[in-house]
Parts: structure tokens; C-alpha cells; sequence
């Protein structure tokens, strides 16, 4: 009798779920398009809005800084003045090394791991994202221009050709932010962000064999063939530096 009981009220409450109907195909694609390019719908709160407080949104959507900063409290710099610490810390010896590996002047490892957070924090809309140099386009940018002008035998035109390189790369990116392209990121497999992740390791931990070995004409190359051709063609290098 009790299980008779119990079926009857959860037949009672228990509701079966419907089967939403199908969209039409040119309405299910609009859909998906639309969440793929547009997922946080950056048009919702210009909607039913006055010219001005159009103006006003849209300076704050290129411009966050201006939307936050009128409610930055004196919790939130002491904070941030903490966390400012911490990271130079860890940005000042990370910029000079990876200067070295870019074949560049240490200052300028330094420069690029200060102005980036500091354009950051008016541009940037994530309060979690570290901006700054990074070892794989240090060690790319040496591979490649290396190949133009030796940094030791012409080193202004080879931080000319730095400046002007970074430059393109910094309208580039900019031009996939400004076309909201970053969805191309969805595409990438995680077997493919590891594989590069690995890669990288491996071809920075393959460039310090030239301070650990003590060798002076060291390949620009990243790949692992043709820095091991150029330890074994210096091997005598190799064991004088031993020996000393």
C-alpha cells in the first residue's frame, strides 16, 4: 500500500519534458554563428539606449578603464600594489633573460615587461591575464632575423629590424582583436596546445646549452638538428670550457 502511495505522488509531481522542435536550418546556423563570434552579445546594452549613453558605452567597451576606474577603491590599490610586487619580481629577471634570448640589450626585456600591464590595465578587460614577453617569439624573432643581420656585427639594424618586426605583429594582433577573431582559439585541439607547449620547452631548454657549454658561435636556429650540428661541430669549445 505505502509503494502504491509513493508511485502515485511521483506520477503526480513528476512532469515529462517535451522535445523542443526543430529550428529551421538557416535559423539553427544564425544561432550558432552568432554565439560563436558574438558569445557575450556586446550589442545587448546599446539597445533601447539614448545617443550620449551610446557615446558613453561604447568609449567604456574600447576603453574599460573608464568603467571601472570610478569604483576602484582604496582596498582594491592596496591590493593591486601587492600583487605589482609580486609580479615584478618575477618580470624584471624574466625580461632580461628573455632579452638574451632575442639577441636584444637587457633594457629592452625591461621595457616590454612594464609598458605592456601598464597599457593593459586601460585596454585589457581581464583582471586575471598576465601580459609580457615570452620565450617562444624571444627565441623566433633571433631565428628570423638572424638569418638578415648578425645582432654582434650590426646590432642597430638589428634592433631596427626588431622594432619594426614587433610593430607588425602588434597591428596584426590587434587587427584579430578589433575583427573578434579569437574564436579561431576553439578550433585548436588540446593535443595541439600540448604538442606546442612541449615544443616550446624543448626549444628553450635546446638555447641554453650555449651559455651552459660555453659556446661563442652558437646557430640561430631553433630546430634540435641544427643546434646539435653546431655543439658537435664546436666540441673543443665544449671541453676547453670544462677543463677552465
Amino acid at each position: 500500500m505505502g509503494n502504491a502511495d509513493f508511485d502515485d505522488q511521483y506520477s503526480h509531481h513528476h512532469q515529462k519534458v517535451e522535445i523542443p522542435p526543430p529550428k529551421p536550418f538557416l535559423k539553427a546556423f544564425k544561432s550558432n554563428v552568432k554565439e560563436t563570434l558574438f558569445p557575450d552579445d556586446p550589442f545587448r546594452k546599446f539597445k533601447n539606449q539614448p545617443l550620449p549613453k551610446k557615446l558613453s558605452l561604447g568609449f567604456q567597451y574600447f576603453v574599460p578603464i573608464l568603467d571601472w576606474a570610478p569604483r576602484y577603491t582604496f582596498q582594491l590599490f592596496k591590493a593591486d600594489v601587492i600583487a605589482g610586487i609580486t609580479i615584478a619580481s618575477l618580470a624584471v629577471p624574466q625580461g632580461i633573460s628573455y632579452a638574451g634570448l632575442a639577441n636584444l640589450p637587457p633594457v629592452i626585456g625591461l621595457y616590454s615587461s612594464f609598458v605592456p600591464p601598464m597599457i593593459y590595465a586601460m585596454l585589457g578587460s581581464s583582471k586575471h591575464l598576465a601580459i609580457g614577453n615570452v620565450a617562444v617569439p624571444s627565441l623566433l624573432i633571433s631565428a628570423m632575423l638572424g638569418k638578415v643581420v648578425n645582432p654582434h656585427e650590426n646590432p642597430k639594424l638589428y634592433l631596427q629590424l626588431v622594432f619594426t618586426a614587433t610593430f607588425f605583429a602588434g597591428v596584426f594582433q590587434a587587427s584579430l582583436g578589433f575583427l573578434r577573431l579569437g574564436f579561431i582559439v576553439d578550433f585548436l585541439s588540446h593535443a595541439t596546445i600540448l604538442g606546442f607547449m612541449g615544443g616550446a620547452a624543448t626549444v628553450v631548454c635546446l638555447q641554453q646549452l650555449k651559455g651552459m657549454l660555453g659556446l661563442v658561435h652558437f646557430t640561430h636556429q631553433t630546430d634540435i638538428v641544427s643546434v646539435m650540428t653546431s655543439i658537435f661541430s664546436q666540441m673543443h669549445q665544449v671541453g676547453n670550457s670544462f677543463i677552465l
